[in-house]
């Protein structure tokens, strides 16, 4: 083994992370995450079977020195071999950072500027650029954007009905989940061709959730809009709302940072049932509120789909993925059913099962369940990033 790529996904308050061999197939080999960033970070790392190769509590609350045990365990655990490249998610790329990228000073500079855009997740996301540049200078790092598979909606599609000075100043549509996307017009391609080169539309159902519509493996709309609040009902976050409904908290005297706290963490799933966020909760629950919020999520997905439905022109294929997308065979088939309309005819059995196609043959709609990778993605980028960027360097 020559090297190895280290894929980072930095949260508000944990790094995930996974190595995968730096060959041609990129065989993912470690996967784990750094949880509590911020009180008592606690490190786990696990082989592909599951076996955990380290487990302990970091001994300060410095994410500097964590960042340095993760590394420090990788260039320990790889022995003869190294890591080449280290590819990081980044949620937010703005309206010019279309495509992965080495990470430089300037582009350090360019991402750090766009923090007011979501000041809620840049800062973790460049935390570790930004410390990995400072310790180890020399180590190759590739940012990969989550907004940049949607640089292909239309302007229709990507404009907001304000002033135009408004718009010109960056307020627009960018859409999130992209690389979980891009994995998934992928393997649509390699999987089902047929499919890949119809209308789709992926569901991302999880903690976060969102919508895409792709035309011939291109996103050409999506949900989540300016931030990742826009669209579905998700775990905690209100997903689509009328405007109105601000400036009447603005107006009744609640701060912009509470409004921000209870449109992120304290609505959604969680706000409408009072019990969690979590659906296998809400599932298994026998509140009413707990129905009420998974109808809630259930029915805003299927309005939405209609929606990009609209926007395609017409509708080939309903693709589920991520956590809820994955393993929610309750929700699937509440989705479905609000979409039968479409021509949907749902395999019951296929659906508890979790196999990949969950509609019946004579479905007008082919419904599957494809699994996400967005580490894949990002060290398939980060791969191809570092390769060339290498082919590019001068002879020393």
């Amino acid at each position: 083994m020559n090297g190895s790529i280290l894929t980072l996904n930095a949260g508000s308050s944990s790094l995930k992370f996974a190595l995968f061999e730096d060959s041609e197939s990129l065989t993912q080999t470690i996967r784990g995450e750094i949880e509590n960033l911020d009180d008592a970070p606690h490190f786990r790392a696990s082989g592909m079977d599951g076996k955990i190769l380290a487990e302990h509590s970091c001994t300060t609350n410095s994410f500097a020195d964590t960042l340095a045990t993760l590394l420090t365990f990788f260039e320990t655990h790889l022995e003869s071999s190294s890591i080449n490249a280290i590819g990081h998610r980044i949620v937010h790329g703005g309206a010019n950072h279309i495509a992965p990228a080495i990470v430089t000073p300037e582009l350090l500079a360019s991402l750090d500027a766009l923090t007011p855009l979501d000041p809620l997740h840049m800062p973790p996301s460049l935390a570790p650029m930004h410390a990995i540049a400072a310790t180890r200078p020399a180590l190759p790092q590739v940012a990969c954007f989550d907004t940049a598979f949607h640089h292909t909606l239309p302007p229709v599609a990507r404009q907001f009905a304000l002033p135009r000075a408004i718009s010109a100043a960056g307020v627009r549509r960018y859409g999130f989940h992209g690389l979980s996307y891009e994995y998934i017009a992928g393997q649509l391609r390699s999987q089902l061709p047929g499919l890949a080169a119809g209308r789709v539309i992926a569901a991302h159902l999880g903690a976060g959730a969102s919508l895409c519509a792709l035309s011939n493996g291109a996103s050409i709309a999506t949900t989540t809009g300016f931030s990742a609040l826009d669209g579905l009902v998700m775990a905690t976050r209100c997903g689509r709302l009328d405007p109105g409904v601000l400036l009447y908290l603005a107006a009744q005297g609640h701060s912009q940072a509470d409004i921000e706290h209870m449109l992120y963490h304290q609505s959604g799933l969680l706000g409408v049932s009072g019990i969690s966020g979590d659906i296998r909760v809400l599932l298994a629950s026998e509140s009413p509120y707990a129905k009420e919020a998974i109808d809630l999520f259930t029915y805003h997905i299927a309005c939405e789909a209609g929606a990009l439905t609209s926007a395609l022109g017409g509708l080939d294929g309903l693709v589920f993925t991520a956590g809820i997308g994955e393993h929610a065979a309750a929700i699937r088939a509440g989705v479905c059913a609000r979409l039968a309309w479409l021509g949907i005819d749902l395999d019951a059995a296929a659906n508890t099962a979790n196999t990949q196609r969950i509609s019946t043959p004579d479905s007008r709609i082919a419904v599957h369940v494809i699994p996400t990778n967005e580490e894949a993605m990002i060290a398939q980028h980060t791969q191809s990033t570092y390769r060339a960027h290498t082919l590019q360097e001068p002879a020393s």
